[in-house]
């Protein structure tokens, strides 16, 4: 039996996370986007509101646990901006059996903000946030340590 592969992607708002989920996921992975998720059910606009927040982290979760449970590959294409959340996701996946790995996209702060500037709100990936929240995303970023299990760091 071969072992599921969970892959975190993690990386403030602009810094490039849906770019490189999307390439896992043509190559075979499961992509999994709260971003994806609020557009499919009719919100463009960030940030989510607590409620729609749990409700979307809860149907991620029991999705996460299906494909789990059907031995697929998952990419979590959130921003896991907080050690608590990675913390959170990763006691999820390893009750399960599974080290999931980390993909830190780092990118620098100048670049995130212009990327979300430019955003058009074509897509679930492409959400406009105002600059004031783009920048208080980046600045409250907690990058991932070693000591949180496998990680790459990606630059871009």
């Amino acid at each position: 039996m071969a072992v599921t592969r969970v892959v975190f992607m993690c990386g403030p708002a602009g810094s490039g996370k849906s770019t490189v989920a999307r390439c896992l996921e043509t190559e075979g992975m499961v992509r999994l986007s709260f971003d994806q998720e609020a557009w499919e059910r009719g919100i463009q606009h960030m940030p989510l509101s607590d409620d729609v927040q749990r409700d979307v982290e809860e149907y991620l979760r029991h999705r996460l646990l299906r494909l789990i449970g059907e031995e697929r590959d998952v990419v979590l294409d959130f921003s896991f901006w907080s050690r608590a959340m990675r913390d959170d996701w990763r006691h999820l996946v390893r009750s399960h059996g599974i080290v999931p790995e980390t993909i830190y996209i780092a990118t620098d702060r100048a670049t995130c903000l212009a990327r979300v500037a430019a955003r058009s709100r074509a897509h679930g990936d492409d959400f406009a946030l105002d600059p004031v929240t783009a920048a208080d995303y980046f600045d409250h970023f907690e990058p991932p340590t070693p000591d949180e299990g496998p990680i790459s760091v990606v630059a871009r």
